[in-house]
């Protein structure tokens, strides 16, 4: 996530014309209904978004009442994250070295965001450290075989998905539209690994079907699970 090769910066813009105001498919139609399902009615007072990117989930969580800071290390983003929230928070950080107390907040959400991180077993450390005793992690991730796989097509011109070298963790270029960004496979296991040492308790997962949108992504989605949402408290 800190590292300046990423190619976060380059894309920026481009990623920022893809999500517009109100985000991408993955978000409208899979992630963001069960995830505020999970807020909404919690008491949470105060949040971190670690990568916030252009800040859409900030402002989606200050509309309910609860107190944001964003963390964003690519400057363009959190330049436009501070221009459509003037009264946000928005910080220049990397969940590997966070610039809080410990025991600061009630809430850190990682939403799609630790495929980017470079450093995950600090970030791991530092999310449970900043967290309130009680608080919660909520995470939404691309399924570890979505990362070490793709789709294929067969010589009757079928679909399947095919993946190999699941177990080997690594970083990978992916591209779409004016994006070219690295992100890191790591098998579901690693991540189970790193919260459970960093003294989380998983109290809820959840693998969200699409709820509308591009018939051809829906089907996709509910042949292959793009994401699961993961929900962890510290004791």
């Amino acid at each position: 996530m800190n590292n300046p090769d990423n190619g976060w910066e380059a894309s920026a813009r481009g990623w920022i014309a893809d999500m517009g105001e109100h985000g991408d498919f993955s978000r409208l139609h899979v992630l963001d209904d069960p995830m505020m399902a999970r807020i909404r009615g919690r008491g949470f007072q105060n949040a971190l978004d670690i990568g916030c990117g252009e800040g859409r989930f900030c402002r989606m969580l200050a509309a309910e009442d609860i107190k944001v800071t964003g963390i964003e290390p690519t400057k363009e983003l959190r330049q436009t994250a501070e221009a459509r929230d003037p009264a946000g928070l928005y910080l220049d950080a990397s969940a590997e070295a966070l610039p809080f107390d410990a025991d600061s907040f009630d809430l850190a959400v990682a939403y799609l965001t630790l495929i980017d991180i470079d450093g995950i077993d600090a970030a791991t450390t530092e999310i449970a450290r900043v967290l309130r005793p009680g608080g919660t992690l909520l995470v939404a991730n691309l399924n570890s075989f979505n990362t070490a796989g793709g789709w294929r097509r067969r010589e009757d011109g079928s679909k399947y998905f095919a993946l190999d070298n699941y177990l080997d963790e690594r970083a990978e270029w992916v591209s779409w539209g004016e994006i070219h960004i690295r992100n890191w496979h790591r098998p579901f296991g690693r991540y189970m690994e790193l919260l459970l040492n960093a003294g989380l308790r998983l109290t809820h997962f959840e693998e969200p079907a699409p709820t509308g949108g591009d018939p051809d992504k829906v089907e996709r989605c509910k042949r292959v699970p793009f994401f699961h949402l993961m929900e962890w408290q510290k004791p």
